[in-house]
């Protein structure tokens, strides 16, 4: 009667054990794979945080270059508004100079 139980406690350790030592090799698995996707999602966040960083420079790159394009538009508007005003008085004393001559020249003959 001894032997028997005997076997049977043997035969559960070892079945314990078995289950134990893959519940342990399932776990490291586990851990290994939670510590690769926790580095994973560190470095994903650190580059995250430098892509915004970017963004934000670039950010203020465009807007320091949209003001500057907009200053320099709004010269050449004044100046375009004002060469053409000059343009016109220049093309206006021409005439009257070329009409004046031509007066002249009929008044002499």
């Amino acid at each position: 009667g001894d032997g028997a139980p005997a076997g049977n406690y043997g035969y559960t350790t070892s079945g314990y054990s078995v289950y134990e030592e893959e519940n342990d090799r399932l776990t490291e698995s586990l851990r290994t794979k939670v510590s690769a996707i926790k580095s994973l999602s560190i470095e994903i966040g650190t580059e995250v945080k430098n892509q915004n960083k970017m963004l934000s420079e670039m950010e203020n790159d465009f807007d320091s270059t949209g003001g500057l394009l907009g200053a320099t538009m709004g010269r050449l508007r004044t100046l375009s508004r004002g060469s053409q005003t000059k343009l016109l008085c220049y093309m206006m004393l021409f005439s009257l100079f070329v009409f004046f001559v031509i007066y002249w020249i009929i008044k002499l003959r």
